[in-house]
């Protein structure tokens, strides 16, 4: 089968298409015929070879971090899924292939409303959105989220979310991208280069940006609110006014998705196809009368064979929404 292996570590030309064995699965595992991944920040840091795969090293590195496709094998426990089952999953690598094996309780079912292949945007942003929004961060109806970055396929996804649960959300951006958020439900967008004007505001920070951003966060929220870290793609703080933190009596949560426990990640996995997965469905169990439905939000496709360009866009910062890398 065709795969973008990682031989050598270096700018989008690296990634290049090559013959490798088809996946075998595992007794509890489901090989799935991808028809799409998407792109991630994730992706880009492997490439540069700055995030490695967790755990053991594969015999053949390959990026990609979600998968959407059809079950064309199983595992001799496995039972969750029959073969021709449309799934989508978060995966630790390995999605830029044409196969890939799963555990059967990483995966859930293709929203009817969505498809394939664009079922692949949804995994990794939706999860990591709804994780830390609402699991971590504990946003709930009327309560006001700030999401930072939300043209990136986080961001567009944690605007959702948040809506679709009744939150208030205010977002950064750059100043092109601020009509396609405030299309997107957000109530209030703001140019990253400006004045935030939040002071005392949010109740739930999710911030992919880090730098200095954290002061600022600090002083937008209202006393007892909760930020949760999930990027640092300015680097770390140069400070942390901890005197702030303190008065406040905030939160400040670190969460990646990707290193965590396996156990952990099929508990969330599931959770996540019960309560999240059916807002993709106009009439789904859970949907609030009149409440958004969830889409994932595409910037652009490009075939496998060429992921490089597809990585020069995500690194070019002008995007809205994923970039889907189809088999």
């Amino acid at each position: 089968m065709r795969a973008i292996v990682l031989t050598e570590k270096g700018g989008p030309e690296v990634l290049r298409v090559q013959e490798v064995p088809e996946p075998v699965p595992g007794p509890d595992e489901v090989v799935v015929d991808v028809a799409a991944t998407a792109l991630n920040r994730a992706d880009v840091l492997q490439r540069l070879g700055l995030y490695p795969q967790p755990g053991p090293a594969p015999a053949f590195e390959i990026p990609g971090l979600e998968v959407a496709g059809r079950v064309v094998e199983r595992g001799e426990r496995a039972r969750a899924w029959a073969v021709g089952d449309e799934v989508m999953g978060i995966v630790s690598g390995g999605g830029y292939a044409e196969r890939i094996a799963v555990h059967e309780r990483q995966l859930v079912a293709v929203p009817s409303s969505v498809g394939l292949p664009d079922a692949a945007a949804i995994p990794e942003v939706f999860l990591t959105a709804w994780d830390a929004l609402v699991v971590q961060g504990g946003l709930t109806s009327g309560r006001w989220a700030l999401v930072h970055a939300g043209g990136s396929g986080v961001g567009t996804a944690a605007i959702q979310v948040a809506k679709a649960i009744g939150a208030f959300v205010a977002t950064t951006a750059s100043a092109g991208k601020l009509g396609a958020l405030r299309d997107l439900g957000a109530d209030r967008v703001i140019d990253r280069a400006g004045q935030w004007d939040l002071s005392d505001e949010i109740d739930v920070v999710l911030d992919v940006v880090g730098g200095d951003y954290l002061d600022r966060n600090l002083a937008a929220l209202r006393t007892r609110g909760t930020i949760v870290q999930v990027g640092t793609m300015a680097g770390p703080p140069p400070s942390i006014n901890l005197g702030l933190l303190m008065m406040k009596r905030a939160a400040l949560i670190g969460t990646v998705l990707r290193a965590r426990p396996v156990e952990e990640k099929l508990a969330l996995t599931q959770r996540f196809g019960r309560e999240i997965v059916p807002l993709f469905d106009p009439s789904g169990a859970g949907v609030r009368e009149g409440a958004p439905v969830l889409e994932p939000v595409i910037d652009s496709r490009y075939p496998l064979a060429d992921a490089a360009d597809a990585h020069r866009r995500l690194e070019s910062n002008v995007t809205v929404g994923k970039i889907l890398l189809t088999m």
